[in-house]
């Protein structure tokens, strides 16, 4: 399989870090992983998806990408500044967009708000953001604000690389072990002592606003994209009525359901997962308007 290669944005003095496949002459494929994850996840799908030139970001905060400024908090919104600052680096004026997860909730809000900057858009084990109703709106508030009161400590570092493994692999999503290391090879940096995550600790810290169902609703109604998306059959679980509605908001929907777990497309049967993109986006690729990254 090739090798990626490593790429780095300046936006506004910070960078956002990439892992690139493929001839940067072939249409654009920006690729979003999930929530403490990092671009990294995408090692064994984009060697099969050759007809693209792929550049997987890491999130701020995630992977070998900066940490937001100190003291502020990571609101979710702010990704999609990030990805827009990304394709315009690149010098993409249209492109496919693929996210897993949160990654995917990140891609409904861009392509929502910028549909004429996409030609396709694939959504893996992820249909939109995380929700709260208005009644909870307060608490949720409140909880954050005391949350972040008590959260300042030093990371902890972890003597071993294999303990950091074990860690991952049995975390919020648990992943097999080849997932793990995958991981964590871009996701810990070598200290004294031993190795610390490079996730930027304030990403586990609540929201202190969350959409509505109402509002996510009427961002995939806005969404003009083809889109594919793509669930696991042993997948996170969804509220079935509140699924149900987001599915009939897109008009532009083609889902499908494959074997394995929520990390499928890098812990599971990933040929399949690969099969299922390429045929959505076609055989032949969309032309793109975009320039080659140098």
């Amino acid at each position: 399989m090739p090798e990626p290669l490593e790429r780095k944005f300046s936006i506004q003095g910070r960078t956002i870090a990439a892992r690139c496949w493929h001839d940067p002459a072939l249409p654009p494929l920006l690729a979003l992983h999930g929530w403490l994850d990092n671009a990294a996840t995408f090692d064994r799908l984009a060697p099969l998806l050759p007809d693209y030139h792929i550049v997987a970001m890491d999130f701020a905060g995630h992977g070998l990408s900066d940490h937001r400024t100190p003291g502020i908090r990571y609101h979710f919104v702010d990704h999609v500044d990030d990805v827009l600052a990304v394709a315009d680096l690149a010098g993409w004026s249209r492109f496919t967009l693929m996210g897993h997860s949160m990654g995917a909730g990140v891609s409904t809000l861009f392509a929502a708000a910028l549909p004429e900057r996409l030609e396709k858009l694939v959504l893996i084990e992820g249909f939109g953001p995380f929700t709260g109703t208005p009644e909870a709106a307060p608490a949720i508030l409140r909880g954050a604000l005391l949350q972040k009161q008590t959260f300042d400590k030093p990371p902890r570092v972890i003597a071993d690389l294999a303990l950091a493994v074990r860690a991952r692999m049995q975390g919020l999503v648990p992943v097999s072990e080849a997932a793990a290391r995958i991981l964590c090879e871009r996701g810990v940096e070598t200290v004294e002592g031993g190795y610390i995550w490079r996730t930027d600790r304030r990403l586990r810290l609540d929201s202190p606003i969350r959409l509505t169902e109402a509002q996510v609703c009427q961002y995939l109604a806005a969404i003009e994209t083809p889109t594919l998306l793509v669930m696991a059959e042993q997948g996170l679980p969804f509220n079935r009525p509140d699924y149900e509605a987001r599915l009939q908001a897109h008009r532009y929907l083609t889902s499908v359901s494959l074997p394995g777990g929520h990390h499928l497309h890098l812990d599971g049967d990933v040929d399949a997962v690969a099969e299922a993109v390429t045929s959505f986006l076609g055989d032949t690729p969309a032309n793109s308007e975009s320039d080659a990254l140098t």
